[in-house]
């Protein structure tokens, strides 16, 4: 399915906080705006839990993190906007953490270049609640996160294939 596509290398974490509460990423693209788990690509030479740490403490200032099971790996193909990559590959991993007020270590200029312009933690009945207007990436992540929560990791990684067509202009 990825044959002759560029795809970058990424990772994310599912943050849930000792309430259940998930911590979100809101990042706010020109054509649309999505929830996602903290994270993204690697660096040349990363491994996923590197780039894992590193990702966590510049987007949320969580240092360090506790790394839990790997719960699945995402293939998103969509053109990126700068049209360096195709697509992404992602490895999402749990980190159970006490609540904290999320501190990146990025400056708001840092984010907002990243295109995240919001932080926030949501509980299973708001993830549940929010309108169909709202999107999030996976398109079924409050369903996945409603499921680690009440069932735990799965035995092994789920895969999620997700193709997004571009929006006309």
């Amino acid at each position: 399915m990825t044959d002759g596509l560029r795809i970058r290398e990424a990772v994310r974490a599912l943050v849930i906080d000792t309430d259940d509460r998930v911590l979100l990423a809101h990042l706010a693209f020109p054509a649309r705006s999505v929830w996602v788990l903290p994270g993204g690509g690697l660096e040349p030479g990363e491994s996923h839990h590197e780039g894992l740490v590193r990702e966590l403490r510049e987007e949320i200032g969580l240092v360090p993190p506790s790394i839990g099971n790997h719960l699945w790996t995402r293939t998103h193909i969509i053109p990126f906007i700068d049209g360096k990559w195709d697509g992404q590959r992602e490895r999402v991993y749990l980190v159970r953490t006490d609540r904290f007020e999320p501190a990146p270590a990025l400056s708001v200029e840092q984010l907002r270049a990243e295109y995240l312009v919001d932080l926030r933690w949501w509980s299973l009945g708001e993830l549940a609640a929010e309108p169909e207007t709202t999107f999030f990436a996976p398109l079924h992540l409050p369903t996945l996160v409603h499921d680690v929560v009440t069932n735990g990791p799965p035995a092994e990684p789920w895969d999620i294939v997700q193709r997004t067509v571009p929006e006309e202009n």
